[in-house]
């Protein structure tokens, strides 16, 4: 995240209070997008094509989107895209503290012990949007930390049966370690997509706007910068994060590696598997993001000002 106008980096408080309330706003908003483009990336079945119709194949997508709220009215069906909100709430509270907050620091860093050897690799006007990028490779590979609120929140969205009548600390017991399954996989999506989504942003504020400082962005820049570095980070970490998907949504006595699973997305569903669910991420990748960078954006001034007045009392 792009440091405030003024400041080479906000303080921590004002980053965690910044970044905690873009993710609780960001939740109530997205969550049941998030749930149909999780359900979709878990389903199996051929929807459309294959021989069956196209009245058929919206038979299936009802089934897959809404689940036992299928057949039932528009609001009930609303409200079944809300499963696992508590594993979600804590789960998108942590990430976005976690990597909002987080990169500026690992970019400080890098920037004081590392900055030369940026400048000699990549030249002094690329060193820049690449200390950011790296910085969020690095980042995006350290959330597996957050793994098993990840891991319950998918599980709640498509297949909530796993979980049926146990308490946290039954769940907790029942899946153990394999709360971090898929822990390569997630990091492996992760060090890309993360990379892709900080670099891209400091590259089109570098390059296409030209910044030298990129928190005096305007809201326009943000919102291109956003859309540029959120769709190339969610384009390229697609296919792992398919596989990603359906190896936490497993029951536990229905594990499969991540290898068994690609093999079997080659062979029963072809390449076009691998981007299942694409297209709904991307459609809302892009108000879900400038709502999300603008909250934040908004937000971390204002507390930091606040902190601000509260030390010189």
């Amino acid at each position: 995240m792009a440091p405030i106008a003024g400041r080479e980096r906000a303080s921590g408080p004002a980053l965690v209070l910044g970044s905690a309330s873009s993710g609780i706003l960001e939740l109530i908003v997205f969550h049941p997008i998030d749930t149909i483009a999780k359900r979709l990336m878990y389903n199996q079945q051929k929807m459309f094509g294959g021989g069956n119709s196209f009245k058929e194949g919206m038979s299936v997508l009802n089934t897959v989107v809404f689940k036992e709220a299928a057949t039932k009215g528009n609001l009930a069906k609303y409200f079944s895209l809300f499963p696992g909100l508590g594993f979600a709430a804590g789960y998108k509270v942590a990430q976005r503290v976690y990597k909002f907050g987080g990169q500026p620091f690992v970019n400080e860093y890098l920037k004081t012990k590392h900055s030369d050897s940026f400048k000699k690799a990549f030249g002094e006007r690329r060193a820049k949007p690449m200390m950011q990028a790296t910085a969020g490779s690095l980042i995006g590979i350290g959330e597996i930390v957050l793994l098993p609120m990840d891991v319950l929140k998918i599980k709640k969205q498509t297949n909530p049966q796993s979980l049926a009548g146990k308490n946290l600390f039954q769940i907790i017991y029942q899946e153990g370690f394999g709360l971090y399954r898929g822990a390569t996989w997630t990091a492996a999506r992760n060090a890309p997509g993360s990379f892709a989504l900080f670099g891209g942003s400091a590259f089109t504020k570098e390059y296409i706007f030209k910044l030298e400082d990129y928190g005096k962005a305007t809201f326009f820049q943000n919102f291109c910068a956003s859309i540029a570095g959120s769709v190339a980070s969610i384009t390229v970490a697609a296919p792992l994060d398919v596989v990603k998907t359906r190896i936490q949504a497993k029951a536990k006595d229905q594990v499969e590696s991540g290898t068994a699973i690609v093999m079997k997305m080659v062979r029963q569903e072809g390449f076009g598997a691998f981007f299942k669910g694409l297209l709904p991420k991307i459609l809302v990748v892009g108000p879900k993001l400038i709502f999300s960078f603008t909250i934040a954006q908004q937000l971390i001034p204002i507390f930091q000002k606040m902190l601000d007045k509260k030390e010189q009392q």
